[in-house]
């Protein structure tokens, strides 16, 4: 419980600082992620809350603290120390949305 809590504050701390969103909605993305949670959990819901996200219309999972991998399986940008999710509605504000894990 208090692993959850750490981590929800820790990323809505990082969600405030973030100075210019970057937006790539209903475009699906590959994803490097820290950490994933279910989109029915309590955390998911409340950091989708506090990007305007509706959690009731989303499925799959939720990764945090994501980049998007451009080019997968080039180079060595192409690693991923956290878990590899495809999102189908991308990756808003290093947040992931509606993923699934992608195996290698």
């Amino acid at each position: 419980m208090f692993s959850r809590l750490a981590l929800f504050s820790t990323v809505s701390l990082a969600l405030l600082a973030v100075a210019t969103p970057v937006v790539e909605r209903n475009t699906p993305t590959t994803a490097c992620c820290g950490s994933t949670e279910s989109a029915s959990s309590s955390a998911a819901a409340a950091v989708l809350s506090l990007l305007g996200i509706d959690a009731s219309d989303i499925s799959g999972l939720i990764g945090l603290t994501c980049s998007p991998i451009s080019v997968v399986g080039v180079g060595s940008g192409s690693e991923c120390s956290g878990t590899t999710v495809s999102c189908s509605n991308g990756v808003i504000n290093s947040i992931g949305v509606g993923c699934v894990p992608v195996s290698a």
